[in-house]
């Protein structure tokens, strides 16, 4: 299944271009589902929470339901912790009564995506998923989630802890507090595995990242530091589009100095590490599937499945090389980032890194574990992070 994420700065159009894209990609046959939030003029869908709606020309479109999801979430959640609740002479909440909290909306994003991946409405699976994403900065947040949450999963209750469930009456008795009942590990378990569902189609080979903005120095700024967060999550772009592109050649001053200012950005993109996509302005709002017709036709996904994504990260090995030292290098490209923004910390098998307002645990290779960090640089875009092999765990040469 080909995968396309759509995102882009706030206001830029990124959700009718991610309808327009699905449209363009339902009318050459594929069979084709658009995830949105929100409603998307033109097109019919199915009311937030409903299984996907058929639409014009066989698009499959499938809104979430945050409120609905968080609620029935948080009933069920209710309903397995009865016993530790009763003990704690806790009221439980009504559905009715329950009000989304922050974070929800995410959630249920992601779980519409595993719904997706999984196939849980179609027995024949999408041959194209266009999913429009929330604005760029909570879009490279929400793509992120999964793994961090499946290691606080690991890390709060960790597996192997399960075979010791029974001891857990014993030691209940010991300890004087009830243990963690089955069904917390078992939750963890599914919560868990529909996480990994999410991590392995963002990580697909088929799954890439749109870009869409509207040229200008704004759009310019956030896609700049957006660039740090998508290489440090290792995230394939397939395109930038310029979204909302103004005729040139304008007898109006006014109107002819706006396009000026627009090409000299697409004259900064167009050199960028993105291929560039222009879509013309439409002069109107789309209101109907005809108007979001000839703005797909400028961004249609690729029906090829893209080629395996290069190794966005390397390490580069000198202990060999004549005068050099006995060090191994982690390169990780990071264009844009800051030095004075970067924060390096090594904790056990792993290295956090954070870079500006961007996070993200790296799991260490094995050659890597069985070292130190020397130090690191940062140089012409790419962290170099320095490993000395330690004495007390690589293999001693005789």
């Amino acid at each position: 299944m080909r995968t396309v994420l759509v995102t882009g700065p706030g206001g830029s159009g990124r959700t009718t271009l991610a309808a327009a894209s699905a449209l363009a990609a339902a009318r050459e046959g594929r069979r084709t589902l658009l995830v949105t939030t929100d409603p998307v003029p033109g097109l019919t869908g199915s009311p937030a929470g409903a299984a996907p709606a058929v639409t014009a020309d066989g698009l499959h479109h499938v809104r979430t339901d945050s409120a609905g999801h968080f609620r029935a979430e948080l009933t069920a959640l209710q309903d397995r912790a009865s016993g530790v609740l009763d003990l704690l002479g806790a009221n439980r909440m009504d559905g009715e009564e329950l009000t989304e909290l922050p974070g929800s909306h995410q959630l249920a994003l992601l779980h519409t995506l595993h719904r997706a991946a999984a196939g849980d409405w179609s027995e024949d699976r999408y041959d194209v998923l266009v999913v429009d994403l929330p604005p760029l900065a909570d879009a490279l947040a929400l793509l992120a989630l999964p793994g961090q949450l499946r290691r606080y999963l690991r890390r709060l209750l960790p597996p192997e802890r399960q075979a010791a469930r029974a001891l857990r009456p014993m030691l209940a008795q010991i300890a004087g507090v009830p243990m963690p009942a089955q069904w917390l590990y078992e939750a963890a378990a599914r919560k868990d595995t529909e996480l990994a569902a999410v991590e392995r189609l963002l990580g697909d080979r088929t799954t890439t990242l749109r870009l869409v903005a509207e040229p200008g120095p704004a759009a310019e700024d956030a896609l700049g530091r957006a660039r740090t967060g998508i290489a440090l999550h290792g995230l394939r772009v397939d395109t930038l589009v310029a979204n909302r592109v103004l005729p040139r050649h304008s007898s109006d001053p006014w109107f002819a100095d706006l396009a000026a200012r627009q090409d000299k950005c697409l004259d900064l993109w167009r050199a960028g590490p993105e291929a560039l996509t222009e879509v013309p302005h439409l002069g109107r709002d789309p209101r109907t599937a005809d108007d979001l017709a000839p703005l797909g036709a400028h961004c249609v996904p690729d029906e090829r499945t893209p080629g395996p994504a290069p190794d966005p990260w390397w390490t580069e090995d000198t202990r060999d090389e004549p005068g050099g030292d006995a060090l191994l290098t982690w390169c990780l490209p990071l264009p844009g980032a800051v030095k004075e923004e970067l924060r390096l910390v090594r904790r056990g098998d792993e290295l956090l890194l954070t870079a500006g307002e961007f996070h993200r645990t790296l799991r260490l290779e094995s050659a890597l574990r069985r070292c130190t960090v020397a130090g690191a640089a940062l140089t012409d875009g790419v962290l170099r992070v320095r490993f000395a092999p330690d004495p007390e765990l690589w293999p001693r040469a005789r």
